[in-house]
């Protein structure tokens, strides 16, 4: 008589466990139908290796190691992976080669079980469809004129060091394109910081009011669709922040991760931690996406400034919490 209490507990127990578990593979926002690697002009299907990948790890970065070919060597290549959200809507996912790709915002990531959504060319649809991109661009440029998760607050372009705001310029290439080519002639020729790879950084706030930070790299492609209200540019102005204090803007500089003489760059990947102006996160080999003293412990040090203020500079050892400002 005793034995039942102790087996229904075991079996609540197995019950919370089960759906902790069926609840961490449904983590994400996005299901993955098919994943390209390579260039416009030379590309090949990596679903099958992604899939591989996603198992092992949750965030890797972007090599042609990974998945044992060079498409088209001796060019700069993007893995451009097609995904489809809860409501059914479909995007494009690009990465270029040295890019930490981080799996939390697809859904079943470890589980891999994704990836039927058929055979696609570089542009999402099939070889045929990719020959028409240019015409059906123009033919999506007034549809889903409110569609969208994000409302975009502002946005700049540069490097850690140097960066100009570009909110103005945005909103006008939003006007005319969908999708565009990022480069510095995006911006009619503005190069903030000659000979180092800008990047574009869009700030937004989500529906229920949360800000996130959109990054993409010189040659990316930006796609407006995920933006509220993209074409008709009512967005980045001083009233879209609300009637809050404005949120000063969190710029990395720089941060290394280290341990005695062993060191590594973690700058682009803090970079990616940063929402809403701020960085706080505990330190840890998975947050920098790299070890480089294995059984020693690292300590994480990170120069930043807040907007065009002077730089500073905060220390954290692994285990700790960075919290910037």
């Amino acid at each position: 008589m005793q034995r039942r209490p102790l087996l229904l507990g075991l079996g609540s127990s197995l019950l919370a466990s089960f759906a902790l578990t069926a609840r961490a593979q449904d983590d994400g926002d996005f299901v993955i139908l098919h994943a390209r690697y390579g260039t416009e002009r030379s590309h090949v299907d990596v679903t099958g290796r992604l899939r591989d990948l996603a198992r092992r790890d949750r965030r890797f970065k972007l090599e042609n190691e990974l998945f044992g070919v060079d498409p088209d060597p001796g060019r700069t290549k993007t893995l451009r992976i097609f995904a489809r959200d809860r409501n059914g809507r479909e995007r494009t996912f690009e990465y270029r080669e040295y890019d930490w790709i981080d799996g939390a915002q697809f859904i079943g990531w470890g589980g891999g079980n994704w990836g039927d959504g058929g055979s696609r060319g570089w542009h999402g649809g099939d070889d045929r469809r990719d020959e028409r991109w240019e015409d059906r661009r123009d033919d999506r440029r007034d549809d889903g004129r409110d569609s969208g998760e994000f409302t975009i607050l502002y946005a700049t372009y540069g490097t850690g060091r140097r960066e100009v705001d570009v909110t103005d310029r945005l909103r006008d290439l939003a006007r005319r394109d969908v999708r565009f080519r990022l480069g510095n002639d995006t911006f009619g020729g503005l190069d903030p910081d000659p000979g180092q790879t800008k990047v574009l950084r869009i700030v937004a706030r989500d529906r229920t009011g949360q800000q996130r930070s959109f990054e993409y790299r010189e040659y990316a492609t930006v796609d407006g669709a995920q933006f509220i209200g993209w074409s008709r540019g009512e967005w980045g102005r001083g009233g879209d922040r609300g009637p809050e204090r404005p949120v000063a803007r969190l710029f990395i500089e720089s941060a290394t991760y280290s341990s005695g003489g062993r060191r590594a760059d973690v700058t682009q990947a803090l970079r990616a931690q940063v929402r809403g102006g701020r960085l706080e996160a505990e330190v840890s080999n998975n947050l920098v996406g790299v070890d480089p003293a294995p059984g020693q412990r690292k300590q994480l040090v990170v120069t930043y400034r807040l907007d065009n203020g002077p730089s500073a500079t905060q220390r954290a050892n692994e285990g700790d919490w960075i919290r910037l400002p």
